[in-house]
Protein backbone atom coordinates (compact mmCIF):
# COMPACT_ATOMS: atom_id res chain seq x y z
CA UNK A 1 0.00 0.00 0.00
CA UNK A 2 2.45 1.78 0.18
CA UNK A 3 0.38 4.81 0.64
CA UNK A 4 -2.87 4.57 2.57
CA UNK A 5 -4.79 7.66 1.55
CA UNK A 6 -8.33 8.93 0.96
CA UNK A 7 -10.72 6.38 2.42
CA UNK A 8 -7.99 4.91 4.60
CA UNK A 9 -7.22 8.21 6.28
CA UNK A 10 -10.80 8.49 7.45
CA UNK A 11 -10.76 4.89 8.60
CA UNK A 12 -7.55 5.49 10.53
CA UNK A 13 -9.22 8.30 12.44
CA UNK A 14 -12.02 5.93 13.43
CA UNK A 15 -9.47 3.33 14.52
CA UNK A 16 -7.57 5.87 16.55
CA UNK A 17 -10.68 6.79 18.47
CA UNK A 18 -11.45 3.13 19.10
CA UNK A 19 -7.97 2.44 20.38
CA UNK A 20 -8.44 5.20 22.94
CA UNK A 21 -11.32 3.08 24.34
CA UNK A 22 -13.24 5.24 26.78
CA UNK A 23 -14.42 2.13 28.64
CA UNK A 24 -10.88 1.15 29.61
CA UNK A 25 -11.11 2.47 33.12
CA UNK A 26 -9.22 1.37 36.19
CA UNK A 27 -10.67 -1.77 37.72
CA UNK A 28 -12.68 -0.79 40.77
CA UNK A 29 -12.92 -3.08 43.78
CA UNK A 30 -16.11 -5.10 43.94
CA UNK A 31 -17.69 -5.94 47.27
CA UNK A 32 -16.38 -9.07 48.92
CA UNK A 33 -18.33 -12.15 47.93
CA UNK A 34 -18.64 -14.62 45.15
CA UNK A 35 -16.06 -14.18 42.36
CA UNK A 36 -18.49 -15.05 39.59
CA UNK A 37 -20.89 -12.40 40.84
CA UNK A 38 -18.10 -9.83 40.95
CA UNK A 39 -17.00 -10.61 37.39
CA UNK A 40 -20.60 -10.65 36.15
CA UNK A 41 -21.33 -7.24 37.62
CA UNK A 42 -18.30 -5.69 35.94
CA UNK A 43 -19.03 -7.57 32.71
CA UNK A 44 -22.55 -6.21 32.35
CA UNK A 45 -21.29 -2.66 32.94
CA UNK A 46 -18.54 -3.09 30.35
CA UNK A 47 -20.79 -4.70 27.76
CA UNK A 48 -23.51 -2.06 28.05
CA UNK A 49 -20.91 0.68 27.60
CA UNK A 50 -19.39 -1.10 24.59
CA UNK A 51 -22.43 -2.35 22.63
CA UNK A 52 -25.83 -0.69 22.70
CA UNK A 53 -27.39 -3.96 21.56
CA UNK A 54 -26.34 -5.59 24.84
CA UNK A 55 -27.69 -2.91 27.16
CA UNK A 56 -30.21 -4.30 29.54
CA UNK A 57 -28.69 -7.79 29.48
CA UNK A 58 -28.97 -9.62 32.78
CA UNK A 59 -26.83 -12.12 34.63
CA UNK A 60 -28.66 -14.98 32.90
CA UNK A 61 -27.18 -13.70 29.61
CA UNK A 62 -23.59 -14.06 30.79
CA UNK A 63 -21.02 -16.83 30.69
CA UNK A 64 -18.18 -16.42 33.18
CA UNK A 65 -15.59 -19.17 32.98
CA UNK A 66 -12.95 -19.25 35.72
CA UNK A 67 -10.19 -21.26 34.11
CA UNK A 68 -7.47 -20.81 36.75
CA UNK A 69 -7.54 -19.91 40.39
CA UNK A 70 -5.12 -19.52 43.29
CA UNK A 71 -7.09 -20.00 46.47
CA UNK A 72 -9.38 -17.10 47.31
CA UNK A 73 -7.12 -14.32 46.10
CA UNK A 74 -6.41 -14.67 42.37
CA UNK A 75 -8.33 -15.87 39.31
CA UNK A 76 -8.20 -15.75 35.51
CA UNK A 77 -10.77 -16.60 32.86
CA UNK A 78 -13.14 -15.42 30.16
CA UNK A 79 -16.33 -13.40 30.47
CA UNK A 80 -18.94 -13.25 27.71
CA UNK A 81 -22.31 -11.55 27.33
CA UNK A 82 -24.53 -13.76 25.17
CA UNK A 83 -26.31 -11.87 22.41
CA UNK A 84 -29.93 -12.37 21.36
CA UNK A 85 -30.36 -15.24 18.90
CA UNK A 86 -31.14 -13.05 15.93
CA UNK A 87 -29.56 -11.54 12.85
CA UNK A 88 -27.27 -8.58 13.51
CA UNK A 89 -26.49 -9.58 17.10
CA UNK A 90 -23.16 -10.89 18.33
CA UNK A 91 -21.68 -11.62 21.76
CA UNK A 92 -19.11 -9.47 23.53
CA UNK A 93 -16.28 -11.07 25.47
CA UNK A 94 -13.04 -10.37 27.28
CA UNK A 95 -10.30 -12.06 29.25
CA UNK A 96 -10.16 -11.08 32.91
CA UNK A 97 -7.77 -11.14 35.85
CA UNK A 98 -9.23 -10.85 39.35
CA UNK A 99 -7.52 -10.21 42.70
CA UNK A 100 -9.17 -10.12 46.10
CA UNK A 101 -7.93 -7.73 48.76
CA UNK A 102 -9.52 -6.24 51.86
CA UNK A 103 -11.83 -4.09 49.75
CA UNK A 104 -13.11 -7.10 47.79
CA UNK A 105 -12.54 -8.43 44.31
CA UNK A 106 -10.74 -6.22 41.81
CA UNK A 107 -11.65 -7.34 38.28
CA UNK A 108 -9.88 -6.07 35.16
CA UNK A 109 -10.67 -6.95 31.55
CA UNK A 110 -8.14 -6.93 28.73
CA UNK A 111 -8.00 -3.43 27.31
CA UNK A 112 -8.52 -1.80 30.70
CA UNK A 113 -5.77 0.19 32.36
CA UNK A 114 -5.35 -2.16 35.32
CA UNK A 115 -5.30 -5.41 33.37
CA UNK A 116 -1.55 -5.48 32.72
CA UNK A 117 -0.77 -4.56 36.33
CA UNK A 118 -2.92 -7.36 37.73
CA UNK A 119 -1.58 -9.83 35.16
CA UNK A 120 1.99 -8.96 36.18
CA UNK A 121 1.26 -9.36 39.88
CA UNK A 122 -0.68 -12.61 39.51
CA UNK A 123 1.06 -15.87 40.46
CA UNK A 124 2.35 -18.01 37.59
CA UNK A 125 -0.29 -20.67 38.17
CA UNK A 126 -2.94 -18.05 37.34
CA UNK A 127 -1.18 -16.08 34.57
CA UNK A 128 1.75 -17.83 32.92
CA UNK A 129 4.97 -16.03 32.11
CA UNK A 130 4.21 -16.35 28.39
CA UNK A 131 0.86 -14.65 28.96
CA UNK A 132 2.44 -11.94 31.08
CA UNK A 133 4.76 -11.19 28.16
CA UNK A 134 1.74 -10.79 25.87
CA UNK A 135 -0.44 -8.84 28.28
CA UNK A 136 2.21 -6.42 29.49
CA UNK A 137 3.63 -5.50 26.09
CA UNK A 138 2.46 -2.02 25.11
CA UNK A 139 2.48 -1.91 21.31
CA UNK A 140 2.27 1.49 19.70
CA UNK A 141 -1.01 2.12 17.86
CA UNK A 142 0.47 1.00 14.57
CA UNK A 143 -2.82 0.78 12.73
CA UNK A 144 -3.72 4.34 13.65
CA UNK A 145 -0.18 5.34 12.72
CA UNK A 146 -0.58 4.12 9.13
CA UNK A 147 0.99 0.66 9.48
CA UNK A 148 -1.39 -2.00 8.14
CA UNK A 149 0.99 -4.96 8.21
CA UNK A 150 -0.40 -8.04 9.96
CA UNK A 151 1.94 -10.86 8.91
CA UNK A 152 -1.20 -13.01 8.62
CA UNK A 153 -2.40 -15.59 6.16
CA UNK A 154 -6.06 -16.21 5.41
CA UNK A 155 -7.58 -18.49 8.09
CA UNK A 156 -7.45 -21.67 6.02
CA UNK A 157 -4.85 -23.87 4.36
CA UNK A 158 -2.26 -22.25 2.10
CA UNK A 159 -2.93 -23.29 -1.48
CA UNK A 160 -6.70 -23.55 -1.03
CA UNK A 161 -9.33 -21.18 -2.41
CA UNK A 162 -12.31 -20.19 -0.25
CA UNK A 163 -15.24 -17.94 -1.06
CA UNK A 164 -15.46 -14.39 0.25
CA UNK A 165 -19.12 -14.66 1.20
CA UNK A 166 -19.24 -11.38 3.13
CA UNK A 167 -17.12 -8.28 2.69
CA UNK A 168 -16.17 -5.92 5.52
CA UNK A 169 -18.91 -5.59 8.15
CA UNK A 170 -19.14 -5.11 11.87
CA UNK A 171 -18.58 -7.79 14.48
CA UNK A 172 -22.37 -7.71 14.87
CA UNK A 173 -23.05 -7.01 11.20
CA UNK A 174 -24.17 -3.41 10.79
CA UNK A 175 -22.17 -1.95 13.68
CA UNK A 176 -18.91 -0.06 13.30
CA UNK A 177 -16.04 -0.53 12.88
CA UNK A 178 -16.30 -2.95 9.96
CA UNK A 179 -13.90 -5.42 11.53
CA UNK A 180 -15.04 -8.69 9.98
CA UNK A 181 -15.35 -10.75 6.82
CA UNK A 182 -17.08 -14.09 6.14
CA UNK A 183 -15.31 -17.00 4.46
CA UNK A 184 -16.50 -20.47 3.43
CA UNK A 185 -15.63 -23.47 1.32
CA UNK A 186 -12.51 -25.53 0.85
CA UNK A 187 -11.99 -28.33 3.34
CA UNK A 188 -13.93 -26.31 5.99
CA UNK A 189 -10.95 -26.43 8.39
CA UNK A 190 -10.40 -23.05 10.04
CA UNK A 191 -6.76 -22.37 10.91
CA UNK A 192 -4.97 -19.67 12.90
CA UNK A 193 -4.05 -16.74 10.65
CA UNK A 194 -0.83 -16.19 12.66
CA UNK A 195 0.77 -17.72 15.71
CA UNK A 196 -0.25 -16.51 19.14
CA UNK A 197 -1.98 -17.36 22.40
CA UNK A 198 -5.45 -18.91 22.02
CA UNK A 199 -8.56 -18.82 24.20
CA UNK A 200 -11.99 -20.39 23.93
CA UNK A 201 -14.40 -17.53 24.56
CA UNK A 202 -17.31 -19.94 24.35
CA UNK A 203 -18.19 -22.95 22.22
CA UNK A 204 -17.77 -21.99 18.59
CA UNK A 205 -15.75 -18.83 19.34
CA UNK A 206 -11.95 -18.80 19.48
CA UNK A 207 -9.75 -15.73 20.03
CA UNK A 208 -6.03 -15.77 19.19
CA UNK A 209 -3.84 -12.96 20.54
CA UNK A 210 -0.91 -12.26 18.22
CA UNK A 211 2.07 -9.93 18.28
CA UNK A 212 2.08 -6.21 17.41
CA UNK A 213 -1.13 -5.68 19.37
CA UNK A 214 -3.31 -7.72 17.01
CA UNK A 215 -5.77 -10.48 17.78
CA UNK A 216 -8.23 -12.40 15.61
CA UNK A 217 -11.67 -13.80 16.40
CA UNK A 218 -13.24 -16.87 14.75
CA UNK A 219 -16.97 -17.46 15.30
CA UNK A 220 -19.64 -19.98 14.21
CA UNK A 221 -17.16 -22.87 14.45
CA UNK A 222 -18.17 -26.51 14.73
CA UNK A 223 -15.82 -28.85 16.59
CA UNK A 224 -13.92 -25.85 17.94
CA UNK A 225 -10.92 -26.64 20.09
CA UNK A 226 -11.01 -26.10 23.85
CA UNK A 227 -8.01 -23.98 24.71
CA UNK A 228 -7.03 -21.84 27.67
CA UNK A 229 -3.97 -19.72 27.01
CA UNK A 230 -2.02 -22.28 24.99
CA UNK A 231 0.40 -21.15 22.34
CA UNK A 232 -0.66 -21.99 18.80
CA UNK A 233 1.37 -21.73 15.64
CA UNK A 234 0.34 -20.20 12.35
CA UNK A 235 -1.97 -22.69 10.65
CA UNK A 236 -3.03 -24.42 13.88
CA UNK A 237 -6.45 -26.06 13.66
CA UNK A 238 -9.17 -24.11 15.50
CA UNK A 239 -12.35 -25.82 14.29
CA UNK A 240 -14.53 -26.30 11.23
CA UNK A 241 -16.76 -23.77 9.55
CA UNK A 242 -20.27 -24.01 10.92
CA UNK A 243 -23.39 -22.22 12.06
CA UNK A 244 -22.82 -22.40 15.81
CA UNK A 245 -24.49 -19.58 17.75
CA UNK A 246 -23.94 -20.81 21.29
CA UNK A 247 -23.16 -17.27 22.38
CA UNK A 248 -25.88 -15.63 20.31
CA UNK A 249 -26.41 -14.07 16.93
CA UNK A 250 -27.45 -15.92 13.80
CA UNK A 251 -25.75 -17.82 11.01
CA UNK A 252 -27.02 -19.06 7.66
CA UNK A 253 -24.80 -21.54 5.88
CA UNK A 254 -21.45 -22.86 7.05
CA UNK A 255 -18.80 -20.17 7.31
CA UNK A 256 -16.29 -18.56 9.64
CA UNK A 257 -16.90 -15.03 10.87
CA UNK A 258 -13.33 -13.72 10.93
CA UNK A 259 -12.65 -10.47 12.80
CA UNK A 260 -9.61 -8.29 13.45
CA UNK A 261 -8.79 -6.58 16.76
CA UNK A 262 -5.90 -4.40 17.82
CA UNK A 263 -5.05 -3.24 21.32
CA UNK A 264 -8.13 -5.05 22.69
CA UNK A 265 -10.66 -3.38 20.38
CA UNK A 266 -12.20 -4.30 17.05
CA UNK A 267 -10.65 -2.26 14.22
CA UNK A 268 -11.58 -1.80 10.55
CA UNK A 269 -10.34 -4.77 8.56
CA UNK A 270 -10.20 -2.83 5.28
CA UNK A 271 -6.69 -1.92 4.19
CA UNK A 272 -5.10 -4.93 5.90
CA UNK A 273 -3.47 -7.85 4.12
CA UNK A 274 -4.34 -11.52 4.69
CA UNK A 275 -2.85 -14.28 2.56
CA UNK A 276 -1.40 -11.55 0.27
CA UNK A 277 -4.84 -10.07 -0.41
CA UNK A 278 -5.68 -6.50 0.64
CA UNK A 279 -9.25 -6.37 1.96
CA UNK A 280 -11.17 -3.37 0.61
CA UNK A 281 -14.45 -2.01 1.94
CA UNK A 282 -17.56 -1.31 -0.09
CA UNK A 283 -20.30 1.29 0.08
CA UNK A 284 -22.26 -0.78 2.59
CA UNK A 285 -21.74 -3.68 4.97
CA UNK A 286 -20.97 -7.08 3.41
CA UNK A 287 -19.85 -5.42 0.16
CA UNK A 288 -16.30 -4.76 -0.98
CA UNK A 289 -13.57 -6.83 -2.57
CA UNK A 290 -9.97 -7.96 -2.21
CA UNK A 291 -6.86 -7.09 -4.23
CA UNK A 292 -3.77 -9.19 -5.00
CA UNK A 293 -1.68 -6.83 -7.05
CA UNK A 294 -4.13 -5.70 -9.74
CA UNK A 295 -6.25 -8.85 -9.49
CA UNK A 296 -9.62 -8.07 -7.91
CA UNK A 297 -12.03 -10.57 -6.34
CA UNK A 298 -15.48 -9.32 -5.42
CA UNK A 299 -17.82 -10.74 -2.79
CA UNK A 300 -18.90 -14.18 -3.95
CA UNK A 301 -15.56 -14.86 -5.60
CA UNK A 302 -12.78 -17.17 -4.45
CA UNK A 303 -9.61 -16.09 -2.64
CA UNK A 304 -6.51 -18.22 -3.14
CA UNK A 305 -4.42 -18.35 0.04
CA UNK A 306 -0.87 -17.40 -0.96
CA UNK A 307 0.33 -17.48 2.66
CA UNK A 308 1.38 -14.67 4.96
CA UNK A 309 3.11 -11.58 3.64
CA UNK A 310 6.28 -11.03 5.64
CA UNK A 311 6.76 -7.76 7.48
CA UNK A 312 9.62 -6.80 5.14
CA UNK A 313 7.92 -8.07 1.99
CA UNK A 314 5.75 -6.27 -0.56
CA UNK A 315 3.29 -7.15 -3.33
CA UNK A 316 3.87 -5.65 -6.76
CA UNK A 317 0.77 -3.77 -7.94
CA UNK A 318 1.15 -2.61 -11.53
CA UNK A 319 -2.21 -0.82 -11.28
CA UNK A 320 -3.59 -2.72 -14.24
CA UNK A 321 -0.29 -3.15 -16.04
CA UNK A 322 1.51 -6.45 -16.47
CA UNK A 323 4.92 -5.60 -15.04
CA UNK A 324 6.86 -2.94 -13.14
CA UNK A 325 10.36 -1.87 -14.12
CA UNK A 326 13.27 -2.56 -11.83
CA UNK A 327 16.06 0.01 -11.91
CA UNK A 328 19.66 0.23 -10.78
CA UNK A 329 18.89 3.12 -8.41
CA UNK A 330 16.01 5.02 -6.78
CA UNK A 331 14.62 6.90 -9.77
CA UNK A 332 13.84 6.93 -13.46
CA UNK A 333 17.23 8.44 -14.14
CA UNK A 334 18.77 5.05 -13.42
CA UNK A 335 18.95 2.23 -15.92
CA UNK A 336 16.21 -0.37 -16.30
CA UNK A 337 17.73 -3.68 -15.18
CA UNK A 338 14.69 -5.94 -15.41
CA UNK A 339 11.03 -6.13 -14.52
CA UNK A 340 8.78 -7.86 -12.02
CA UNK A 341 5.27 -9.14 -12.65
CA UNK A 342 2.04 -7.85 -11.18
CA UNK A 343 1.16 -9.73 -7.98
CA UNK A 344 4.71 -10.92 -7.35
CA UNK A 345 6.08 -11.01 -3.79
CA UNK A 346 9.35 -9.13 -3.36
CA UNK A 347 11.72 -8.81 -0.40
CA UNK A 348 12.64 -5.26 0.63
CA UNK A 349 16.18 -4.60 1.90
CA UNK A 350 15.78 -0.85 2.59
CA UNK A 351 14.26 2.31 1.11
CA UNK A 352 15.32 5.75 -0.14
CA UNK A 353 13.76 8.82 -1.72
CA UNK A 354 14.00 9.38 -5.46
CA UNK A 355 11.81 10.51 -8.33
CA UNK A 356 8.09 10.91 -7.64
CA UNK A 357 5.45 8.62 -9.12
CA UNK A 358 1.73 7.97 -8.80
CA UNK A 359 0.19 4.50 -8.52
CA UNK A 360 -2.89 2.86 -7.06
CA UNK A 361 -1.91 3.78 -3.52
CA UNK A 362 -1.07 7.42 -4.15
CA UNK A 363 1.83 9.69 -5.06
CA UNK A 364 5.23 9.14 -3.48
CA UNK A 365 8.95 9.70 -3.91
CA UNK A 366 9.80 6.58 -1.91
CA UNK A 367 11.68 3.75 -3.65
CA UNK A 368 12.32 0.28 -2.27
CA UNK A 369 15.61 -1.50 -2.75
CA UNK A 370 15.00 -5.23 -3.18
CA UNK A 371 17.27 -7.93 -1.83
CA UNK A 372 18.53 -8.62 -5.37
CA UNK A 373 19.98 -5.08 -5.45
CA UNK A 374 17.39 -3.57 -7.81
CA UNK A 375 14.90 -0.78 -7.05
CA UNK A 376 11.14 -0.35 -7.58
CA UNK A 377 8.97 2.67 -6.90
CA UNK A 378 6.80 2.42 -3.81
CA UNK A 379 3.87 3.74 -5.88
CA UNK A 380 3.63 0.29 -7.46
CA UNK A 381 4.08 -1.84 -4.36
CA UNK A 382 1.85 -2.70 -1.43
CA UNK A 383 3.90 -2.80 1.73
CA UNK A 384 1.24 -1.95 4.30
CA UNK A 385 3.04 1.21 5.35
CA UNK A 386 3.47 4.75 4.06
CA UNK A 387 7.15 4.66 5.03
CA UNK A 388 10.12 2.30 4.92
CA UNK A 389 9.39 -1.22 6.16
CA UNK A 390 13.02 -2.26 6.58
CA UNK A 391 14.86 0.98 7.33
CA UNK A 392 16.52 3.59 5.15
CA UNK A 393 19.35 2.76 2.77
Amino acid sequence: MSRVRGWACAVALVAASLLTNPTAAQAAPTAAGDLTTAVTTRLLDRASATDAGLRGAGADNTRVTITRRDGQTWAFGTAVVVAPAQEGQYPAGWLFVAHRDRAGWQVAFDGEANFADLATAAPARVVSQAEKNVFTTSPSPMYAGGDYRTGMRLPFAVGQSWYLTGGPHGWAGSDTPWSSIDLSGGDQRVLAARGGTAYTMCRGWIRVIHDRGYSTDYYHLWNSISVNGAGVGEGAYLGDTGTDVTCGGAASGRHVHFALRQNSAYVPIAGHNFGKWVVMGGGATYQGYALHGSAQVNVGGALYNYGALGLTQAIIDANGGGTVNKRSGPGTGYAVVGSVGDGATVNVACSANGTTHTGRWGTTSLWNKLTDGTWVTDAYTWTGSSGPINGWC
